[in-house]
């Protein structure tokens, strides 16, 4: 999934001859923190509530000031972990997409972003999660693969996270399969350390629940 399949049409950017308090009005309707400046199809930069407020700029335009902006931004080509990995490292709640000629075509907001990384991750699939840990060197997705095939299961989406000041990884695995002994028991006997395995049918609800939830407190 790259970038411009991502962008909302819901959302405006602001244009410099916007005052201040148009601008805080919009992120209040949009439930944002930041909206791009577009100058015809150059893109200036993102402004934040608190810039506004800061500059004591409500009521003037946007252009008549001299702003300090950050000016982050992905390519319409770029895939969705690198949305996420900007969204994420910058604290954005919006993310502009430029095309090939720097030109501004839409913005991402994190909102959006969330719910299309949940069917990314096949999060309200239904089936198990196991997590392993394991060396660094001992990862092989291959035998792992194996494994879960060789107990006619498929995985439908897989997290590898290295741990803080150590070599050990930690891999999640999001399985097509509620009844995971079988699995569990052949990744034990190939010595591979099972730190947590969650059966699907008895926290979908939950989970589901939790989710739909957490989605609607973004959304309010």
């Amino acid at each position: 999934m790259l970038a411009k399949d991502l962008i909302t049409d819901e959302i405006p950017p602001l244009k410099t001859s916007d005052t201040g308090l148009m601008a805080i009005n919009w992120m209040d309707e949009f439930k944002v923190t930041q909206l791009p400046i577009v100058k015809k199809h150059e893109y200036l930069g993102l402004i934040s509530d608190t810039d506004i407020l800061d500059l004591n700029i409500t009521d003037e335009q946007l252009g008549k000031n001299k702003l300090s902006l950050l000016r982050p931004f992905v390519f319409e080509s770029q895939h969705i972990y690198e949305v996420i990995k900007m969204v994420s490292s910058m604290r954005l709640s919006v993310l502009p997409v430029l095309n090939q000629h720097q030109h501004y075509i839409g913005l991402i907001p994190t909102a959006s972003l969330i719910h299309q990384f949940a069917t990314l991750a096949a999060t309200r699939e239904p089936g198990g999660i196991i997590v392993l840990e394991m060396n660094l060197h001992d990862y092989s997705m291959t035998q792992i693969s194996q494994i879960v095939e060789g107990n006619d299961a498929k995985i439908l989406s897989c997290y590898v996270n290295s741990l803080t000041d150590s070599t050990k990884l930690e891999v999640t695995l999001k399985l097509n399969k509620e009844d995971l002994s079988a699995i569990l028991q052949t990744f034990y006997r190939y010595n591979y350390n099972v730190k947590a395995s969650f059966h699907q049918s008895e926290f979908s609800d939950d989970m589901k629940n939790r989710f739909d939830s957490f989605m609607n407190y973004i959304n309010i």
